[in-house]
């Protein structure tokens, strides 16, 4: 599977967010093209990705890949590696962000086309497809988990995007506050399997679950414990009840954003 896809794939977003964050002063024609232009490229990508693993599957080679780019943190027995695990829940999750997202955006030029902030929607919007890939990419928890981070951040950044209205403030602060709560879940959860496993790796703790090889550190329920509190991050991030919230207000923020947090969010985070 050919690496140079996958790095085009996952930073092609962030360099149109980069873009038109550092050079603020872009015409608007400018910042919508290169964003979307960002984004198409994702798209593009993603395809030539699909194609690929559906060719191997004819040939009967290999579906999924599962490497490491290179080691992040090393301490002691902690080692958090930036790595890349693509499978066909991967393949279809990547359509539905890049391909949804796509379309969001080109909606978006015509949208906000008389808005002040139109070269900051974009650089938000960008930064929010960027965080979901990495969010649906990674090959481990701790990688898993700065994505998950990511999508929090741009979903207060763009319900609050009017800024200027109390409102939206109000319910930018309420999305963050309550997905901070599923998130803590969600990171309790997270080094339990540490703590029981020795690895962040998605790799290692699916083949060690199954095989029983693991730290009981409560008992027979250790996995139970852990899963349960992952759920609780999947809870607050996809809106279920008791972390539903922030949803209704959620509206406060650019019609758009709010069809790029329902139905592309939703569904890479929280099923």
């Amino acid at each position: 599977m050919s690496s140079t896809i996958i790095l085009l794939l996952m930073i092609s977003p962030l360099i149109g967010f980069l873009v038109n964050g550092i050079f603020g002063k872009l015409t608007r024609k400018a910042s919508g093209v290169i964003a979307c232009a960002a984004i198409l490229t994702s798209l593009v990508c993603s395809i030539l990705l699909f194609s690929e693993v559906d060719n191997n599957v004819a040939s009967g080679d290999s579906a999924y890949f599962d490497g490491s780019l290179y080691e992040w943190i090393s301490a002691g027995e902690l080692s958090v590696e930036i790595g890349v695990r693509i499978d066909s829940l991967t393949l279809v999750m990547l359509l539905v962000i890049t391909g949804v997202g796509f379309f969001i955006h080109v909606y978006s030029i015509g949208y906000m086309h008389d808005d002040p902030g139109y070269t900051r929607y974009f650089a938000y919007l960008n930064l929010f497809v960027f965080a979901m890939l990495i969010l649906v990419l990674a090959n481990n928890y701790a990688m898993m988990f700065i994505g998950w981070e990511g999508v929090g951040l741009c979903s207060y950044l763009l319900i609050g995007f009017w800024y200027e209205k109390k409102s939206a403030t109000d319910a930018g602060k309420k999305a963050f506050i309550v997905n901070r709560i599923g998130d803590f879940g969600f990171l309790l959860g997270m080094f339990t399997l540490f703590a029981a496993f020795g690895s962040f790796g998605f790799e290692k703790v699916f083949h060690d679950a199954e095989m029983g090889h693991y730290t009981k550190i409560f008992g027979e329920n250790t996995l139970k414990i852990a899963t349960l509190l992952l759920f609780v991050g999947a809870i607050g991030k996809s809106a279920q009840i008791p972390l539903y919230v922030w949803l209704p207000d959620a509206m406060e923020g650019p019609t758009p954003v709010s069809a790029l947090i329902h139905a592309a969010t939703m569904v890479t985070a929280g099923v």
